[in-house]
């Protein structure tokens, strides 16, 4: 799962502004289109920017962007369990268990394939979501009900809404690749939960139209690894505030965050993830990821 993985996880097609790119782009979009981004939605939300370092800024955030998803790259597959604790405003919660599959897709001009089988509680047991992960267009994704026995397709218009009743939303459960937005440097600051180490602040949009945010903005260390999440909804707003602890290395490379706290800013809500392990290279193949396949899991 990419929420685990840089500042893991995802933001808004700029109102149009990038009508014209047709495919993706490996080194990202050309700096003068993520000028053009950066200005406008600096605009809509009444900010102020630094014109004459802004070019310099869109070119470094893409590096650090891009550096990430290629130190990440050549994991394989992987299958992890997650726990799922959702927090209304009043501290009354509820636990969910889940365990996520995924499948790397090599190349900056495709994304991964991810599924996520819900084992507990009863009432949603069974029920499974299959993701594939595009760049420019909308991500496909399926999710498969039990009760009906029928795999309903999630509507590209509908992402933004929450999944499975927690404050993640679906589109945070799809694919973070690279080519999905347009960044901005901000500045370096000791990172939010360790001053000893020094943090990339770096502002991404999202080049996906229906997306539910305007931006983001993430914070990652030196070793690739997404600390802090701010994301920004279409009126600007601060919505959530998502945070990543407890990172551990896999293959003596690859790290992963087993804590992910995400806390809606205007509800007072939250929703805790967290992780036993991952498993990396257990062998899954494309022929784990389709639609008969969804009906199967369990």
């Amino acid at each position: 799962m990419k929420l685990a993985r840089f500042w893991t996880f995802t933001l808004v097609a700029t109102f149009g502004l990038i009508a014209g790119l047709n495919s993706a782009n490996a080194a990202g979009v050309p700096v003068e289109e993520g000028v053009r981004i950066a200005t406008e939605v600096a605009n809509r939300c009444k900010e102020t920017l630094d014109v004459a370092t802004l070019a310099d800024a869109v070119s470094r955030g893409t590096a650090i962007a891009l550096a990430t998803e290629e130190y990440d790259q050549g994991f394989g597959d992987v299958e992890s369990e997650m726990h799922m604790v959702l927090y209304n405003r009043h501290g009354e919660s509820a636990e969910r268990d889940l365990r996520q599959h995924t499948l790397e897709m090599v190349g900056l001009d495709v994304g991964d394939k991810s599924m996520i089988i819900f084992d507990r509680p009863r009432d949603v047991a069974g029920m499974a979501m299959l993701t594939y992960a595009k760049i420019l267009e909308a991500d496909d994704q399926w999710m498969y009900m039990p009760a009906i026995k029928r795999v309903k397709r999630i509507s590209s218009k509908n992402k933004s809404g929450p999944f499975m009743g927690s404050e993640f939303a679906f589109e945070d459960f799809s694919g973070q690749e690279f080519g999905k937005y347009s960044y901005r440097y901000l500045r370096d600051e000791p990172c939010p939960d360790d001053e000893s180490l020094t943090c990339h602040v770096v502002e991404r949009y999202p080049l996906y139209e229906n997306s539910g945010y305007v931006k983001q903005i993430g914070w990652s260390d030196d070793m690739h690894r997404g600390r802090r999440t701010e994301f920004y909804n279409r009126r600007c707003d601060l919505l959530k505030v998502m945070v990543a602890s407890d990172f551990r290395q896999y293959l003596d490379h690859y790290w992963r965050a087993h804590k992910l706290r995400m806390e809606n800013q205007l509800t007072g809500k939250a929703t805790d993830l967290t992780w036993d392990d991952f498993t990396f290279n257990v062998g899954l193949t494309d022929a784990d990821f389709t639609q008969n396949s969804l009906k199967r899991a369990r």
